[in-house]
């Protein structure tokens, strides 16, 4: 087993606040995939989620100094996730300034779409979730953060996570289901 792979990202991390690059590399090396898999479901696109995922290391570099692994409840993966989830909603802020700015007839979306099959229904029930519930929502169901987990991780009390996914649950069920009084 390599050395790197040995030290806990708690070291990694006091050796990054040193100014250690190669660190951070190793730390960057870890949580890249399940960080850019989190904003590439919440945002629905690959190459806007691969620039919001670089936003967040940009930051964790420069905010090294803030993570305090002596915590046990926080771990970096958390702590990453939850500058990610702030990177998103400064993007999120500044894409409705634009579209605010620019404003045009937007046409109704899904109304007349055909099937493109399960997984482009689920795509479509997520992204018409607000923003938290869809965040809660993939958190817990699709990249396995505990409730207590998320809800940290989104500063939320925890009855209050769990009541946002029940909520989020039922709009997506709703959502995919098939109408039963469409054969009359």
């Amino acid at each position: 087993m390599p050395l790197e792979e040995r030290i806990t990202d708690d070291a990694l991390n006091h050796r990054v606040v040193a100014g250690d690059r190669a660190a951070f590399d190793v730390l960057v090396a870890r949580h890249q995939s399940r960080l850019r898999g989190f904003l590439r479901k919440l945002c629905g696109q690959p190459s806007t989620a691969d620039d919001l995922a670089q936003e967040t290391f940009v930051r964790a570099w420069q905010r090294c100094r803030q993570f305090d692994g002596s915590d046990t409840s926080s771990s970096y993966a958390a702590w990453l996730v939850r500058i990610g989830w702030r990177v998103f909603l400064d993007h999120e802020r500044h894409e409705r300034h634009v579209q605010r700015k620019h404003t045009r007839a937007a046409e109704p979306v899904g109304a007349d779409e055909p099937n493109l099959g399960a997984r482009l229904d689920v795509a479509a029930a997520l992204a018409e979730l607000p923003v938290r519930e869809r965040a809660c929502l993939l958190l817990c169901d699709a990249e396995g953060w505990s409730h207590t987990e998320a809800a940290q991780l989104m500063g939320l009390p925890l009855g209050t996570l769990k009541s946002v996914i029940a909520r989020a649950r039922e709009v997506v069920r709703r959502r995919l289901s098939v109408p039963l009084e469409s054969s009359r």
